[in-house]
C-alpha cells in the first residue's frame, strides 16, 4: 500500500488543477440592428407602465373565450408542441451522459478460470472486486467543454419548444380569425346572390314584357352565375380553414367549436412595442440561436483540448484466490492503481481539422444568431407598419362601402322611376361586392397583424401550467 501513496498524491494534485479550461470566453455579440423601430413604430405612442408582449402571457393577451379553449387544446394535443417537448427530454439525456463522463465509473466483477498445469493438474483462480473504468481526469477541460455544449444545446431546445408554442399560439388565432372572416364573406355572398336573384326576376319579367333588353337579361344572368362560383369558392375556402383549425388543436373539432358568430367583442389586449433590444431578451427564436452559438463557442474548447495530454486513471480493488472457499478470507485483498497520460504526437492533422471545424462551426452559428436578430426587427418592423396605416386602410373602405350602398340605393331609386338603366343597378351591385370584399378582407389583415405584432415581440412563450418545460438540469 505504501508504493500506491505517491501515486494517489499525485493524482489528487491532478484532480485540484482540473478545470483548466481552453474554451474561449463568450460574450454576446452586438446586436446588428437599428437601436429603435423605423418610422411607424416611432411615431406611436409609448406607455411606459405597460408590461412588454414577451412577459404577458397569452391567456391575457387573447380575450375571447372560446379562441382561448382553442388554443388549450393545441397545446395539449398539437404533435409540432409534442416532438419539441420530447426534444427536450432527448437533450436532457444527452447532457446527462456528458455529466457523467466527469465522475468515475465503477463497475462489480466476479470471474473464475481453471487451466491446465505443466504437471497434467488444473489451477483454478477466482476473483471478485470493484474495477473503476478508465477515467479521464479533465485537466485541461475537454469533458467540460463538451458538457457545457451539451448544457447549452439542452437550453436551446427549451427555447426551440417556446418558439414552437409560440407559432402556434399564433397559427391557431390567425386560424380562427380567417374562419371569421370567410364566416363574413359568406355570410356577404349569400346575401348578394339572393339581390341579384331579385333583380334577375325582376329583369326578366320586365324582358319578358318588353321593357328590358335580352342585353340587361343577360348582364343580370351573368352577375347571378358570379354570386354562385363566389359562394362556392367561400364554402371550399371555409372548410378548408376548419380543417387547418383541426391540424392545429390536434384533435377532431365538433360544429359548436368553430362558431365564430358574435364576435364584435374586442379579442386582443393591447401591447407595446418596446425596443428592438428587447428582442434579445425575449425572442424565444433568438434566444434559441444564441444557446446555439454557445454551444459551439463550447466546442472550440474541447477541439483545442485534443492537442494536449489525455490524462486517464484505472484502478481495481478486490480479491483472488485458487480456492473458491478462500476468495473472501484475510490476505487475499489487493488495489491496483495505474494512471496512464496520452499526448498526440502524430495524427494526420485530425486534431487541426477538428479545431477548424469548430471554429467554423462558431462562425456559422454566429451569422444565424446575427440573422434571427435582424429576422425579428424585420418582423415587428412590418408589424408596426401594418398597426400604423391598416387602421386608415380600414375606414377607407369604410367609406367607399358607404358610398357605394349609397349609389346603389339611387341606382334602385332611378331604376323604378325609369330614369336609369338596369346596367346602372347591376353595376352598382357590382361594385358594392367587390368593396366589401376588400373590407372584409382588410379586417382580417389587421386583426391578424395584432396577432403577429404579439408573436414578433416574443409574447406567447409563457407556459400554462400542464405544459410547464422542465427545469434546467443541474450540472
Amino acid at each position: 500500500m505504501r508504493k500506491t501513496q505517491p501515486t494517489l498524491a499525485a493524482a489528487g494534485v491532478a484532480l485540484l488543477l482540473a478545470g483548466c479550461s481552453m474554451m474561449p470566453v463568450y460574450e454576446r455579440p452586438a446586436a446588428p440592428v437599428a437601436p429603435q423601430w423605423p418610422a411607424f413604430g416611432a411615431a406611436l405612442p409609448v406607455d411606459a407602465s405597460a408590461r412588454a408582449a414577451g412577459d404577458l402571457p397569452w391567456q391575457e393577451f387573447v380575450q375571447d373565450a372560446r379562441l382561448r379553449d382553442l388554443i388549450e387544446r393545441a397545446l395539449a394535443d398539437n404533435r409540432d408542441l409534442r416532438v419539441a417537448v420530447l426534444a427536450i427530454e432527448q437533450a436532457r439525456a444527452q447532457y446527462q451522459i456528458r455529466a457523467a463522463d466527469q465522475t468515475p465509473t465503477l463497475n462489480l466483477g466476479v470471474a473464475g478460470s481453471r487451466q491446465p498445469t505443466s504437471s497434467g493438474g488444473t489451477s483454478s483462480t477466482y476473483t471478485a472486486g470493484l474495477t473503476m473504468a478508465s477515467w479521464e481526469i479533465d485537466f485541461f477541460g475537454r469533458i467540460a467543454s463538451l458538457k457545457e455544449a451539451a448544457l447549452a444545446q439542452y437550453l436551446a431546445t427549451e427555447e426551440a419548444r417556446r418558439a414552437v408554442q409560440t407559432s402556434l399560439i399564433a397559427s391557431v388565432a390567425n386560424a380562427w380569425l380567417s374562419l371569421q372572416a370567410n364566416d363574413e364573406l359568406l355570410a356577404l355572398t349569400q346575401r348578394t346572390l339572393a339581390t341579384r336573384e331579385d333583380s334577375l326576376r325582376l329583369i326578366r319579367l320586365r324582358q319578358e314584357q318588353g321593357v328590358a333588353s335580352a342585353l340587361d337579361l343577360r348582364q343580370a344572368e351573368s352577375l347571378v352565375a358570379s354570386a354562385q362560383a363566389a359562394l362556392a369558392q367561400q364554402q371550399r375556402l371555409r372548410a378548408l380553414d376548419a380543417n387547418a383549425l383541426t391540424l392545429l388543436v390536434g384533435q377532431p373539432l365538433p360544429p359548436e367549436r368553430v362558431d365564430t358568430q358574435g364576435m364584435d367583442a374586442p379579442l386582443w389586449a393591447d401591447v407595446p412595442a418596446g425596443l428592438p433590444s428587447d428582442l434579445l431578451a425575449r425572442r424565444a427564436d433568438v434566444r434559441q440561436a444564441e444557446q446555439q452559438l454557445v454551444s459551439a463557442n463550447a466546442n472550440i474548447g474541447a477541439a483545442r483540448a485534443a492537442f494536449f495530454p489525455r490524462i486517464s486513471l484505472t484502478a481495481s480493488a478486490g480479491t483472488a484466490s485458487s480456492a473458491l472457499s478462500g476468495l473472501f478470507k484475510g490476505g487475499s485483498w489487493g488495489l491496483t492503481l495505474a494512471p496512464q497520460a496520452l499526448l498526440p504526437i502524430f495524427d494526420g492533422g485530425r486534431n487541426q481539422a477538428g479545431l477548424d471545424s469548430a471554429l467554423a462551426a462558431r462562425d456559422i452559428a454566429l451569422a444565424q444568431y446575427e440573422k434571427s436578430i435582424q429576422s425579428a426587427f424585420r418582423e415587428v418592423a412590418d408589424a408596426l407598419a401594418g398597426r400604423a396605416m391598416l387602421g386608415e386602410q380600414v375606414r377607407a373602405l369604410q367609406a367607399q362601402v358607404d358610398a357605394e350602398a349609397d349609389r346603389l340605393r339611387l341606382a334602385e331609386l332611378r331604376y323604378r322611376n325609369g330614369v336609369a338603366s338596369s346596367l346602372d343597378v347591376l353595376d352598382a351591385q357590382r361594385s358594392l361586392f367587390a368593396a366589401q370584399q376588400a373590407l372584409a378582407q382588410v379586417r382580417l389583415a389587421q386583426r391578424q397583424n395584432q396577432v403577429v405584432l404579439y408573436k414578433a415581440l416574443g409574447g406567447g412563450w409563457t407556459a400554462v401550467p400542464s405544459q410547464a418545460a422542465a427545469s434546467a438540469p443541474q450540472g
